[in-house]
């Protein structure tokens, strides 16, 4: 679990104590930069120039880490948002749309965070090459959503991507495939930071390579990452050059992400003085999301509080869905010219997230980052817009892959809706056990996705397969103990059932 900091001490004894530990910090930082310097030897030309700016950026998150001295928020001083700070969905909507909804969406940029694997899913390569639906992947249903938009509306909405050094080649070679269609594709990559031994302090990794032992000493650090690097690349101001004004970023494997023309033109239409620069979609919070991050008010600013940064002692307040009832979708509205400004002023000022983690070979270390929505407290006029759940359809698991796949969502121009079949809108609890944790195997336990209309809960564990044309509904439970296997048979019809123990129906 990440960790936000608490720095070197939690308090010193006294003033020599202090200046014991900035000799300590100084010592530290000034070894890192030797470390790093020796690291930039290794190579030459465009590497080492690219990995020098890395670096830099790398040293600033790294002297922050240094000086930390407490917690990153004080409990006592967090408020409830104001009430005109998070607005309800509904009256964003009710404002209706404009005659020039094209001049909105000429104003604007769509970008997708697609620097994960999809190796939590048993996959290799970028995540959004996993298919999710009728042969579709995460990233053919963007481009498929977005040339939707520019043709209906005959616009030049771009796709930008965001790239680790973990997913830019395998993307790169997938984009030749949509050369022919109406969106501009264009990919920036984030950094990459060195791994950092948790005693030492100082990189593991010996030379720039992402080869061999040395692969495991890089990280790309978060999606906090996207401002600096979106800047450094040149692209945030070839798109204001270009006309563009807003960006609208989301998770690549979120499906409920899509254009909203309603929350872009109140964006687009704020009044000079009152222009808002950064809206978060949030949406109400569930038992399934109390670890969610949340809006607060904080020092007389809208601030991200994430469960990372929560002291011990109110972690089950923080999970409270009374006290805090809504959580941040990642679905994000901010101005371009904003982002240019701030870092300009080198005032994007983000909380660090420390996240622990032990390479192959036992070693621990541990990683600094940060994430997108931290950086709501630098922008002027922030928002929160509280929207309906379907803007919230994260695809994190099989589990998650089931529901996707199944005849609750129809498709249609790459965006998924609940199915009119449906009677009630909320989404039903699926929850799949290990042997279904990896797609491959996943797919070969199902002949056929079940009929999940009428469905509040699955769970499915243990040597499980469903033949074709099955249908689930109420609360069902299929459980095969270790050494038993359950088969399903095609056709059946399972409505508010345990299924325990072997069932299996052989041809004869």
């Amino acid at each position: 679990m990440a960790l936000y900091i608490e720095g070197l001490s939690k308090g010193v004894a006294n003033g020599g104590m202090a200046q014991f530990q900035e000799m300590m910090r100084q010592q530290l930082e000034s070894s890192m930069h030797t470390e790093l310097d020796k690291l930039l030897d290794t190579s030459r030309g465009a590497e080492r120039e690219l990995s020098r700016k890395d670096f830099e950026g790398f040293k600033n998150i790294f002297h922050r880490f240094l000086q930390v001295k407490g917690p990153s928020i004080e409990w006592i001083k967090i408020q409830r948002p104001p009430e005109d700070s998070i607005q309800p969905y509904d009256k964003i909507a009710g404002r209706g749309l404009p005659d020039n909804v094209a001049d909105c969406l000429n104003k604007l940029a769509v970008v997708k965070l697609n620097g994960g694997l999809g190796t939590s899913m048993g996959c290799k390569g970028p995540k959004s090459l996993i298919s999710v639906r009728n042969e579709n992947t995460f990233l053919d249903l963007t481009v498929q959503q977005i040339e939707h938009l520019n043709k209906t509306y005959n616009t030049d909405v771009p796709l930008v991507l965001m790239n680790s050094f973990n997913t830019d080649e395998d993307t790169n070679k997938i984009l030749q495939k949509y050369t022919h269609h109406r969106v501009k594709i264009h990919t920036f990559n984030q950094s990459r930071y060195p791994r950092v031994n948790k005693e030492s302090l100082l990189p593991v990794s010996t030379n720039l390579s992402m080869t061999g032992q040395s692969a495991e000493g890089w990280y790309p650090p978060g999606h906090g990452d996207i401002y600096a690097s979106f800047y450094n690349s040149g692209l945030l101001d070839q798109l204001i050059a270009q006309g563009k004004e807003y960006i609208f970023v989301s998770n690549i494997d979120n499906l409920g992400a899509t254009v909203d023309l309603h929350i872009l033109h109140h964006m687009v239409s704020q009044p000079n003085g009152k222009r808002c620069e950064f809206i978060m979609e949030v949406t109400d919070k569930t038992r399934a999301d109390v670890k969610g991050g949340t809006l607060i008010q904080y020092e007389g600013k809208l601030r991200l509080l994430e469960i990372a940064q929560v002291p011990k002692a109110h972690v089950d307040e923080f999970k409270s869905v009374s006290k805090f009832k809504i959580f941040n979708t990642n679905n994000l509205w901010i101005s371009l010219t904003a982002i240019q400004r701030l870092q300009e002023q080198k005032a994007m000022d983000l909380e660090i997230i420390v996240n622990p983690k032990t390479l192959d070979g036992g070693q621990n270390v541990v990683q600094l980052e940060t994430a997108v929505g931290a950086a709501i407290k630098c922008f002027d006029n922030a928002l929160g817009i509280n929207v309906p759940r379907s803007r919230f359809l994260p695809v994190k698991t099989t589990s998650d892959l089931l529901l996707v796949m199944s005849n609750l969502y129809s498709l249609d121009a790459g965006s998924l809706t609940m199915s009119p079949k449906r009677e009630f809108p909320t989404t039903p609890h699926v929850k799949l056990g290990s042997s279904f944790t990896k797609v491959q195997e996943y797919l070969t336990r199902f002949e056929s996705i079940p009929d999940m209309l009428e469905l509040d809960h699955l769970t499915v564990s243990g040597d499980v397969t469903l033949g074709k044309n099955v249908s689930v509904k109420g609360t069902v439970i299929i459980i095969a103990n270790h050494g038993d296997r359950i088969d399903i048979p095609a056709g059946s019809m399972l409505e508010n059932k345990i299924v325990s123990g072997n069932l299996r129906i052989m041809d004869h």
